[in-house]
């Protein structure tokens, strides 16, 4: 059998079932452009604020992310092997521990909040985004029932459910957005406090949606059975721990690496970091793309892990990093040819679109890295293999891609572009160190 041959069965597979998270995934990147240009639009001073609540949320809200999916590998290995009943206690298992994670993160966010006067952002800033925070806030707890339930449906090759409740809730959080930030259709003018209540109320309704799904439909009635049965005991819930936590870290380091440049950028000015925050959003569109991709090999890796099939696992990665770069350069060569398209979509002030089409450069410079390395660690994902994983992120992403950033933004002065080379270092190392350690893992299993 050729290599075409080989990896042609994947491609098609990886692609039916990495379409509907695509989709999902790319709603909420439109979802994103939309609430910043609707911000944008509203004011400059609500898109600074904007940028920076919204990446210092993005750090726990990706941590939320990358726990729930410490129950891939589980619920996924028992639905390969045709466990129903294990996959719904699994399912049980992994809805208590992400809500004993997220009420860390939302105690953690409560303490942030009552020192965001502190962070030496600008003081004008302060009234936008104090009230826009304590929305955000309060949409998390929904974030983390939304997360527990679309691992599960993700993991019985059940990708569609969540493509579809991704898409109402955006609907309504655009609908919500016109109304409230602008005062239509009765309603007050709320300008950015109105996005913050969109979005929360948005989140309420994914959440109910999803529970009315599960409860409802009948595909899923073969795991019910299991989810009420089951009674989780502390070992259950340890073991989603041991799992999810290292991909907490290894998504919230990656996220505090954008994070924690926000913070930079806002140091040096308001109009830096409002064209961080449209590079952060352009950037996320192809992140999501990969990440859609990416989870669906997992989801595929961890079939074969309950099977034992062992070269289906590698060839599976192999044929998601082939997708993978090939989207990339398509999506890539897209933001090159639009770039000023895109800057005038965002903004009208022409000083923060000059400043987005300069930090496209870094931007740009990162797309091959990050599409390798969200390929890999899902890939490691599936196998269960996730503990070096959160290592490997802290040496990436807070070790080299935060002094790069600092070093060139302030001490070589090269300001906003600097802080931004620093991303490109943090992913490439990440990169290198994923691929290395699956093609470890994948050596001692394969004979």
């Amino acid at each position: 059998m050729n290599a075409i041959e080989r990896y042609s069965k994947h491609y098609s597979t990886i692609i039916r079932l990495g379409t509907p998270i695509v989709l999902g995934q790319l709603g909420n990147v439109i979802l994103g452009f939309i609430d910043t240009i609707m911000v944008g639009q509203y004011s400059g001073a609500a898109l600074s604020a904007a940028g920076f609540v919204n990446n210092i949320f993005n750090l726990g809200i990706f941590a939320m992310l990358g726990f729930s999916y410490g129950a891939t590998p589980i619920i996924g290995a028992f639905y390969g092997r045709k466990e129903n009943d294990n996959v719904g206690h699994s399912f049980r298992d992994s809805v208590w521990a992400n809500i004993i994670f997220g009420t860390i993160i939302v105690m953690a966010y409560s303490l942030l909040y009552i020192n965001i006067g502190n962070l030496n952002q600008p003081e004008e800033l302060l009234p936008l985004m104090r009230p826009y925070f304590l929305t955000l806030l309060a949409s998390l707890p929904f974030v983390v029932l939304f997360n527990s339930f679309k691992q599960f449906t993700d993991s019985v090759a059940a990708t569609k459910t969540a493509m579809w409740v991704i898409i109402v809730g955006n609907i309504t959080n655009v609908v919500l957005n016109y109304m409230l930030i602008f005062g239509a259709c009765g309603f007050s003018e709320m300008g950015l406090t109105g996005a913050g209540i969109a979005t929360m109320l948005s989140r309420v309704l994914m959440a109910v949606l999803f529970v009315l799904i599960i409860a409802k439909q009948k595909k899923f009635s073969n795991y019910k059975t299991g989810f009420k049965a089951h009674r989780s005991k502390r070992k259950d819930v340890t073991k989603m721990f041991k799992v999810g936590t290292p991909l907490a870290v290894q998504m919230g380091m990656e996220t505090a690496s954008f994070s924690l440049a926000s913070l930079l950028m806002g140091w040096i000015g308001a109009v830096e970091l409002a064209a961080f925050q449209v590079m952060c959003t352009t950037g996320s569109l192809c992140f999501l793309v990969y990440y859609g991709i990416a989870a669906a090999a997992c989801i595929r890796i961890s079939h074969y892990r309950g099977r034992g099939e062992w070269e289906q696992v590698k060839e599976t990665a192999t044929a998601s990093l082939h997708i993978i770069l090939f989207v990339a350069t398509i999506l890539s060569a897209g933001i090159i040819i639009f770039k000023c398209q895109l800057a005038a979509t965002f903004t009208s002030d022409t000083n923060i679109q000059n400043m987005f089409i300069a930090l496209l450069i870094p931007m740009l410079a990162y797309q091959v890295s990050d599409g390798i390395q969200i390929n890999y660690a899902n890939a490691l994902r599936g196998i269960a293999v996730t503990k070096p994983m959160s290592i490997y992120a802290i040496i990436s992403y807070i070790l080299l891609a935060l002094p790069v950033s600092y070093i060139l933004g302030f001490i070589f002065e090269m300001g906003g572009i600097g802080v931004a080379y620093g991303l490109p270092v943090g992913l490439t190392s990440a990169a290198i160190l994923y691929f290395a350690r699956f093609r470890k893992e994948i050596t001692h299993k394969i004979p």
